[in-house]
């Protein structure tokens, strides 16, 4: 039991703070081993959390408060341990009541008055370095933000506490040595903006005063020029003149929030993680279009993959994965990418030893990181004890020595652990057999003789280890290359099987490599091989089987569209692996398709045939079995209730398609079953639902084969019978096929499933409206938002899109969240889109835009201005997100340089903007944007063609 229910449970059940709870958490602390407390964190933090986090669903409760001042009082929580964790917590908007915060502000101040101690050994530990304490000011200040943005309360003075509790903090920073300029600059422009656009009451001021200051001194001559950049961005916005953008957030991380989700989500695709090229390229286009430092920008992308790590439970190993495995592989060529810039001089080095500093302070993100890994830890039975306690911070710090982007020296000052975190025990057998990584993986995975429990053993392995993902990865797609000329089924077949059998398999393949290019040379083996010349036909077969499963799988798992794959001069279609089965082949079909269909036949449902013998899969492709075994499958059934085949002979034809010389085949055809169902409206005869569910329920029905068809069986098995006389029947064992389906998509490990994304329009309207309103929700709570873009487009039209989103921008830009707006405006209108996807980019310009001015028109000055505002804020950052994503793919080398991306070039969107701004003369906000955009500097110095089209602006 963890504290976090120790004490929900307490508390729920009326148990005394000091008398009862405090005994139970000191027991349970006793009886944690060494390993579980280290994995913990520090028991002061989890105790406060679990204390803090009820107050979500009881908002001021009093005894809450008994239960902070018995843990304070005991000792057992630090005074300072509370504070750190009160104004982490205090960033969520669950806890924005100002009667709650005011109350844990005065429960920490009363604390520390009490202790008769001075702030340092009180409110932040002694000998702390300064580092922290900093971080812990920066939550502090973001307090102060809030506490002046929530509604005034009479009963609770916040503002006042909150105060108080910043000058106490403040008071703690001392040694200057330890914090580096552009750690500086990070503070000096959140201080900048409370003096400048809050009343603060004068001590609190005088004491910023004072801090600012201190950090102008160690900045030097760049804090005058950051001092007069933000006087006259102030005075040409209220001028209406002016850089449209504005000094950018420093502290959020929606931006990247954004971005990380979408290179993991669609790992497999262009622009994907697997995609090294245009990831980075979308990587170094964010770093310039944001204008932030580089400590900013690698503070922000740290901090949301790990935020993003501890939001996404249910795919925490995934994302252990990504930071550990790929992250590091990313920034080096950021890193490359930028330093090749001759226009730049930056210290990247300190930059991300700067961001690295900064996110080992933030507690409260590392171990609800580590929390989420350990509950699917804890719900694998295959988990070994040699992975249950490996940090995934120092498994990160690692992987950034080992990719020579930190020195080891410079890795150790963050966290001396890091060198007495070894690798898994595996690695020793590795060093014993004097092979390399990959050689061993080889000899381990696809040895003659091995079983696949042996492979699930080292799959296990292998996913819990992302140091030697990039290796496996290599390996998968070398062999397939390799391979992928040659007709060794017997060594391509066992290699597929690996890929559609294991999920976490192709979840490595994909963050690393091209799955779209696992699926050219697959196709590729495939497209002529027959078993002609084989030995052994029938295992061959199977091992074929094996390659068609992989195909199916990677397909519909990652959801390719079902076109043409070209690699250098050679093109293949994957159509015929997914496209849905006629039902009178003959008369739909090329004849040769059907030509194998009687031999077939014969052999499998003729009472007097031998069977399938060596000869019939010699003279067959595969590719020709695997397309008529459908048809003869529903063919077989109308022969047989037309009396013609006894159903003897019937069920004898269908058992081999139960064992593994056939088995392979059955996605198309359980599919045809379904369909056959569907078309009678589930009026069939019991055969057809008898013959489902034998194929369904057979032991040796490949579990790939029931994830891919999950989604047409769950249509015959709804949640609740059917009202109709059409219901399945009572043979038919729903329970049973319910729990092989979940069993077949790991239910419990929540990942892509097929079952929980099925292939085409998955999502309604209001669904798509979700999507949208959580993604601002989520930035709202400063977490990392996820807006399935793909999906959204894939759904609705763009257009129909557009709107609702404009809706939810208006909605939030009348909130005042302005800057979130942009953000996610940019995510979602410059993030590159599948070629067979229309750009959204030119049809928000010059369709959708010209709608929204001529409405802007029509509305009252308060919204017009708004709207005004919030049109030019978007159309600014978009055009130069979108040149930056130009620059930067040019510098990536990037594959998709030979396509225009967004549909048309920066430049020339904005150049035809500039001309429909013009002859729009009729529109006064039309002109409004034309004039804010020609008065923008960063504007005009990235697309001088507006100003020569827009003509001379007053």
């Amino acid at each position: 039991m963890y504290l976090t229910d120790l004490t929900r449970n307490s508390f729920q059940s009326g148990v005394s703070a000091t008398k009862v709870w405090l005994a139970l958490c000191k027991l349970l602390i006793a009886k944690m081993s060494a390993a579980q407390l280290e994995g913990s964190g520090d028991v002061g933090r989890n105790l406060s959390n679990s204390v803090l986090v009820l107050y979500r669903s009881y908002p001021g409760d009093p005894g809450l408060q008994d239960y902070l001042k018995a843990a304070i009082q005991d000792g057992i929580l630090p005074v300072s341990t509370f504070v750190a964790t009160l104004l982490q917590a205090a960033r969520s908007s669950d806890l924005h009541i100002p009667a709650t915060l005011d109350t844990l502000c005065r429960i920490a101040l009363d604390a520390h008055y009490s202790s008769g101690k001075p702030p340092i050994g009180s409110v932040v530990p002694e000998n702390e370095s300064t580092a922290v304490i900093l971080a812990t000011v920066h939550d502090a200040l973001a307090l102060l933000r809030t506490a002046y943005s929530l509604p005034i309360s009479h009963f609770h003075q916040l503002t006042t506490s909150v105060s108080e509790l910043v000058i106490l903090l403040l008071s703690c920073v001392t040694d200057w040595s330890q914090v580096s300029n552009a750690q500086a600059m990070l503070y000096f422009t959140d201080v900048n903006d409370l003096l400048t656009n809050y009343r603060l009451t004068p001590d609190v001021r005088q004491v910023l005063d004072a801090f600012l200051l201190s950090l102008s001194l160690l900045i030097g001559d760049d804090v005058k020029a950051a001092r007069e950049a933000q006087m006259m961005h102030t005075m040409h916005f209220a001028l209406g003149k002016g850089d449209i953008f504005g000094p950018s957030s420093d502290t959020d991380v929606i931006t990247l929030g954004l971005l990380l989700n979408y290179l993991v989500k669609h790992r497999a695709h262009e622009f994907g993680a697997g995609d090294l090229k245009n990831a980075v390229a979308l990587l170094v286009a964010y770093f310039r279009w944001s204008s932030w430092t580089p400590t900013v920008y690698y503070t922000q992308l740290l901090c949301a993959a790990f935020i993003c790590l501890s939001q996404n439970g249910q795919h925490s190993m995934l994302w252990k994965a990504f930071i550990v495995g790929r992250l590091p592989d990313l920034l080096v060529s950021f890193r490359d990418i930028v330093n090749a810039d001759t226009s730049t001089n930056t210290d990247l080095g300190s930059a991300l030893h700067a961001g690295l500093s900064y996110l080992l302070s933030r507690h409260h993100i590392l171990v609800q990181g580590e929390q989420a890994l350990a509950r699917d830890s804890a719900s694998d039975p295959s988990n070994e004890e040699d992975n249950n306690s490996r940090s995934t911070t120092r498994d990160f710090l690692q992987q950034i020595v080992k990719n020579n982007l930190l020195s080891q020296q410079l890795v150790l000052q963050l966290d001396p652990k890091v060198s007495n975190d070894s690798p898994p025990k595996w690695h020793a057998e590795v060093n014993d057999t004097g092979l390399d990584m990959a050689a061993f993986l080889e000899s381990k995975l696809l040895q003659e003789g091995g079983g696949e429990g042996d492979v699930q053993v080292w799959m296990d392995r292998i996913w819990k280890d992302p140091s030697c993902h990039k290796t496996f990865a290599n390996f998968v797609l070398n062999r397939f290359s390799v391979l992928s000329s040659s007709h060794d089924v017997d060594a391509f077949g066992p290699l597929c099987k690996i890929l559609h059998n294991f999920e976490c398999a192709l979840d490595i393949v994909s963050l690393h490599e091209s799955v779209a290019d696992l699926i050219f040379y697959a196709l590729a083996f495939l497209e002529d091989y027959d078993c002609e010349t084989v030995g052994d036909p029938q295992t061959a077969v199977g091992h074929v089987g094996d390659v068609f499963l992989f195909l199916q799988y990677a397909i519909i798992r990652f959801k390719f569209p079902n076109r043409s794959i070209t690699k250098g001069d050679k093109t293949f279609s994957p159509s015929y692996l997914l496209s849905p089965m006629p039902r009178n082949m003959p008369g739909e079909r090329p004849p040769e398709e059907y030509r194998p269909v009687p031999a077939w036949f014969k052999a499998l449902f003729d009472p007097n045939s031998e069977g399938i013998e060596d000869n019939i899969l010699r003279s067959t492709k595969p590719k020709s079995l695997l397309r008529i075994a459908p048809f003869l499958f529903v063919q077989a059934i109308q022969v047989s209730l037309m009396g013609k085949l006894d159903k003897e002979a019937l069920m004898n034809g269908i058992s081999y398609f139960t064992g593994p010389l056939l088995n392979w085949s059955l996605v198309g055809i359980i599919q045809a079953l379904v369909k056959e169902l569907q078309m009678r409206q589930f009026a069939a005869p019991p055969v057809y639902y008898d013959i489902l569910q034998l194929l369904i329920l057979s032991p040796s029905c490949p579990r790939t084969v029931l994830a891919l068809c999950s989604p047409q069986i769950l249509s015959l098995v709804p949640e609740r019978k059917r009202l109709s006389p059409n219901a399945p029947p009572s043979s038919f064992n729903i329970s049973a096929i319910r729990q092989v389906l979940a069993d077949a998509i790991n239910v419990k490990s929540g990942s892509d499933s097929i079952m929980t994304n099925p292939p085409g329009p998955q999502v309604p309207y209001q669904q798509v409206q979700q999507a949208i309103q959580r993604a601002f929700s989520q930035a709202r709570s400063q977490k990392s938002p996820f807006l399935d873009l793909k999906r959204c487009l894939e759904t609705l039209p763009p257009i129909k899109f557009l709107q609702i989103f404009w809706t939810e921008l208006v909605t939030a830009a009348s909130l005042g969240e302005l800057e979130a707006c942009r953000r996610i405006a940019t995510f979602v209108l410059t993030m590159p889109q599948e070629p067979t996807q229309p750009p959204i980019l030119p049809i928000f310009l010059f369709i959708f835009l010209p709608s929204l001015i001529a409405a802007a028109d029509r509305q009252n000055p308060p919204e017009q201005t708004m709207t005004m505002e919030l049109l030019v804020s978007i159309i600014s950052s978009v055009l130069n997100a979108a040149v930056h994503l130009e620059w930067a793919m040019r510098s990536a080398g990037a594959s998709g340089n030979d396509r225009l991306v967004l549909g048309q070039s920066s430049a020339a969107m904005a150049r035809r903007l500039a001309q429909d701004l013009r002859l729009n003369h009729e529109s006064s906000v039309s002109g409004m944007i034309s004039q804010r955009l020609a008065s923008s500097q960063s504007f005009v110095a990235n697309f001088p063609a507006f100003i020569s089209e827009l003509g001379t602006v007053t």
